[in-house]
């Protein structure tokens, strides 16, 4: 009889050890790209170092691109996007107020970043964010701007 209370308990533990392991992780680090409402880019965690392409067209030009950055359960400070080109020239700033949202949306003119493609050499633009929490910034994601004819994402 002691032994089978032992093994209840021990699968009690090993099934609270599972579902806690599958449990969301709320106010972690993480941040989504929208392009025009549309949502093309999201990372938490460890995938925030995998930097993706997102493809601007000029059909899209009358849009925004929308940053919404996660910090921890923390309001950002300070914020702030950027473009810079592949020598992490800056080509473009966008400052931010600070906000009591949890996540307040950050947007900046695709017509306005289509525009810097003229300062490089290449179609690649880079979008960084900043913050008094993140002063270091930080590469979302890069932007190919081409005359393709349609807002995607690629690997």
């Amino acid at each position: 009889m002691n032994n089978k209370k032992h093994l209840v308990l021990l699968l009690f533990v090993a099934a609270c050890a599972t579902f806690v392991s599958f449990a969301p992780r709320f106010g972690g680090e993480g941040y989504h790209v929208y392009v025009n409402n549309k949502l093309v880019l999201e990372r938490y965690g460890s995938q925030m170092d995998v930097v993706k392409t997102i493809s601007l067209d000029e059909y899209s030009s009358g849009g925004q691109v929308t940053v919404k950055y996660f910090h921890c359960g923390r309001i950002g400070k300070a914020r702030n996007i950027v473009i810079k080109d592949d020598q992490k020239k800056i080509l473009k700033q966008w400052k931010f107020a600070d906000v009591n949202e949890p996540v307040p949306a950050m947007n900046c003119p695709v017509k306005e970043i289509i525009s810097l493609r003229k300062n490089t050499d290449n179609n690649t633009l880079n979008l960084y964010y900043s913050s008094s929490e993140l002063p270091g910034g930080r590469l979302l994601a890069a932007f190919h701007v081409a005359n393709a004819t349609a807002s995607r994402i690629t690997p």
